[in-house]
């Protein structure tokens, strides 16, 4: 079940990420008209917030989450005794 769970998730990050991406090519940037009944309009910058926000937002959590993976497991065999349990044996 928790691998269906993270594949949802990442097709879903695919996605979201994919459609930020391309709402700046697909944006007419000159013509308030092409999106102001848009998701977060009539502004531009509430149409980019709605549309482009999430797909920078779910790369940017994932960079932090891999990140903070790998510190972990550089730690893993820190311990003063070397076995990575963090007590000293008597």
């Amino acid at each position: 079940m928790k691998k269906v769970l993270i594949a949802v998730g990442i097709v879903f990050g695919l996605f979201l990420t994919g459609r930020a991406v391309a709402e700046l090519f697909v944006l007419h940037w000159g013509d308030p008209a092409s999106y102001r009944n848009d998701w977060g309009g009539p502004s531009l910058i509430g149409v980019l917030a709605v549309h482009c926000l999430p797909g920078l937002i779910l790369p940017a959590a994932l960079i932090c989450r891999l990140r903070r993976r790998a510190s972990r497991s550089g730690r893993a065999g820190a311990g003063p005794s070397g076995s990575g349990s963090g007590r000293v044996l008597a």
